[in-house]
């Protein structure tokens, strides 16, 4: 009697996958922690060093100090930068170079158990990086409320949202030249998701392109949850984000029918 591999469950699919990229990775830790820094230096040099020379700094109808208005948009942008990191120049050398996928297609893993394993994987990373961040925001004395606790699970939707997106969008490359796009992206990202300063700012145009962005999204609600004053925008970035990621893993998996399977 011939027998046939069963496909996995999509949980011990997933759990394989993130385990495998954990054994990887073991060795290379200082290479996995590497992308905490950027945020870090970010809150010292621009929170702190501004931030002594502004006395207080308004958000949502409250005085608070600028660098516990900046923090909360160094945490998202943690969020997102470690899951962009796995989810785009990793997942382009494993599809192209290696291949990678190609070998795992040959067990009873499916193309949907790739793209949730490595999204899984990339939105872990960004969560390591916002885990430590957010560790570092309490001990600097820049978290004063409760809702903080739930700053971590939103990190986690920032990841999930930004991992998928950066995944599918990387299905499309076909060199290491299209990453030039993804930085040129990332960094107005960075800059102009109202990550240094409120997004009133803007002119309305402006202000409407901005407030559609993931990062912008991610920002609001890491804000809102660290400094205490929440407001429906919240509910906003959580539908959005949430959205994000499923519409992204969606394309994931279709890509990679159409790049594996024909």
């Amino acid at each position: 009697m011939v027998s046939t591999a069963q496909p996995l469950g999509a949980v011990r699919a997933t759990a394989l996958l993130v385990e495998r990229n954990y054994i990887v990775y073991r060795k290379a830790w200082k290479l996995f922690l590497s992308g905490f820094f950027e945020p870090f230096f970010y809150l010292l040099s621009i929170g702190i060093g501004v931030g002594a020379l502004i006395d207080t700094f308004e958000f949502n109808g409250r005085e608070i100090p600028y660098a516990e208005f900046v923090a909360p948009g160094m945490l998202a942008a943690s969020a997102l930068n470690g899951a962009l990191i796995d989810a785009t120049f990793n997942t382009f050398f494993k599809l192209r170079f290696v291949k990678l996928y190609d070998q795992m297609l040959a067990t009873p893993l499916t193309t949907r158990d790739v793209a949730r394993g490595e999204i899984a994987w990339s939105q872990l990373r960004g969560s390591t990086y916002a885990a430590a961040f957010l560790v570092i925001m309490a001990a600097m004395g820049l978290v004063h409320s409760w809702w903080a606790v739930l700053a971590f699970p939103a990190t986690l939707l920032i990841g999930f949202a930004s991992s998928a997106v950066c995944m599918a969008l990387t299905t499309y490359m076909r060199s290491w030249q299209d990453f030039d796009l993804i930085t040129l992206a990332q960094v107005p990202l960075f800059l102009f998701s109202a990550t240094f300063f409120p997004i009133t700012a803007y002119p309305d145009p402006v202000r409407w392109v901005v407030e559609g962005t993931p990062l912008y999204r991610g920002v609001v609600l890491c804000r809102e949850l660290t400094t205490g004053s929440l407001t429906w925008a919240s509910a906003v970035s959580v539908v959005y984000l949430l959205a994000l990621g499923l519409a992204g893993l969606f394309v994931v998996r279709r890509r990679l029918d159409a790049l594996l399977l024909t």
